[in-house]
């Protein structure tokens, strides 16, 4: 079957390719029976009915020099990798690392911190007993500083890859965000943004609390944007916020150079992602070509890509933080449409009406005896109890 299945893939054309039903295996398969292959099929030559009389490799130093030659000969079938390469020849080129240099700690010393940290803990006595009665509490936040500092950029890099934040916005390029991003859209722990939890609209209507460890004297640039979200382009993007210069982590001190818009999925395009970005610069950067007029309520001048703007830039900033959030379409995106965009509302799914019922009467005439159930209260029905 495996060997009928090859044969039909070579004799099928490039549009036949693309198409994945079954009348197209039906009919190579069918083409296969009448037409001879181009050459001879691999392995062929074996008798699989007398496999005894086959010659033993007996090594495995044989076997992979047969099986290096039978990989350097030519052969006239075509296999499903040379395909994918010839159709995308981008798949499974190497990606760049565009972030700052990485830096790994002395496995050494980290052992022997690691060894100095039990041992006071072994003499610690009071840390003993509350152990031992399980009355010792552990600080989250400690536990949070140590995974930022540990594995937690490598972690966030792999919740990147999962949701494609790589893939969308730096094509055929990725970075480890090696600065922790802090952003609060409230004071309570769920309007904060994480990597990929879900927010509503209406929680982040307004500018967030931002906050980083930088160093003094260095400058900034904070991105937040969409790829998801633009209704023409799918390649393009919406950019909801852009502050540039920004001194040490004072966001507020920044250069805004396009204000924050509120998230706006539209109704029935299912969760959105917004990215925050955060670039290290070299120095000052002249964002005039940057700037959107304050405020910017035209879709069209908020149209933007993440890669091209990297790339204007790339010489003087650097990827170093990320931090991202899922959001869908709630009550506060239809206001965002009238009001701050001044335009209709677009929506993607069809709205069920309720269905109708005509006024109750007292002595209903000619209907079934599960007429009540129409104007029972509760969504459950009881029909035939009475």
């Amino acid at each position: 079957m495996a060997l009928r299945t090859a044969c039909a893939a070579a004799l099928r054309t490039g549009t036949d390719l693309g198409v994945n039903n079954a009348r197209t295996f039906v009919s190579t398969a069918f083409l296969c029976r009448r037409i001879r292959p181009l050459g001879p099929m691999p392995n062929e030559d074996i008798d699989v009915e007398n496999l005894e009389s086959l010659d033993k490799y007996r090594s495995y130093t044989r076997y992979l020099k047969q099986a290096v030659e039978d990989r350097n000969k030519p052969v006239w079938w075509k296999t499903y990798r040379s395909y994918v390469e010839n159709a995308d020849p981008e798949h499974g080129t190497e990606r760049v690392d565009i972030g700052l240099p990485y830096c790994r700690p002395c496995r050494t010393k980290e052992v022997k911190e690691r060894k100095q940290v039990v041992k006071d803990n072994k003499k610690n006595v009071e840390l003993e007993r509350a152990a031992r009665l399980r009355t010792y509490k552990i600080s989250l936040d400690r536990v949070q500083e140590s995974w930022e500092k540990t594995s937690g950029p490598f972690h966030v890099k792999t919740l990147a890859d999962h949701y494609g934040v790589f893939t969308d916005l730096f094509p055929l390029a990725y970075f480890l965000p090696q600065v922790s991003l802090h952003i609060h859209y409230s004071q309570e722990s769920s309007g904060q943004v994480h990597y990929g939890n879900r927010l509503t609209p209406t929680q982040a209507a307004s500018v967030p609390q931002i906050s980083f460890d930088a160093e003094e004297g260095s400058l900034w640039t904070l991105l937040l944007t969409c790829p998801d979200e633009h209704l023409l382009d799918n390649e393009s993007e919406y950019i909801h916020w852009l502050v540039g210069n920004i001194p040490g982590g004072a966001v507020q001190a920044g250069e805004e150079l396009c204000h924050y818009l509120p998230p706006f999925p539209a109704r029935g395009t299912g969760f959105h992602r917004y990215i925050y970005v955060l670039f290290k610069q070299e120095g000052p950067i002249n964002f005039q070509e940057d700037v959107r007029s304050s405020p910017c309520h035209s879709l069209v001048d908020r149209t933007f890509k993440t890669v091209d703007f990297y790339r204007k830039h790339q010489d003087n900033m650097t990827p170093a933080g990320l931090s991202f959030f899922q959001c869908q379409w709630d009550e506060s995106v239809s206001n965002t449409f009238h009001h701050t965009l001044d335009m209709r509302e677009p929506v993607f799914e069809f709205i069920r009406p309720p269905v109708y019922h005509p006024p109750q009467v007292k002595f209903p005439h000619g209907q079934p005896l599960r007429y009540l159930d129409r104007y029972r209260d509760g969504k459950e029905h009881t029909y035939g109890i009475y």
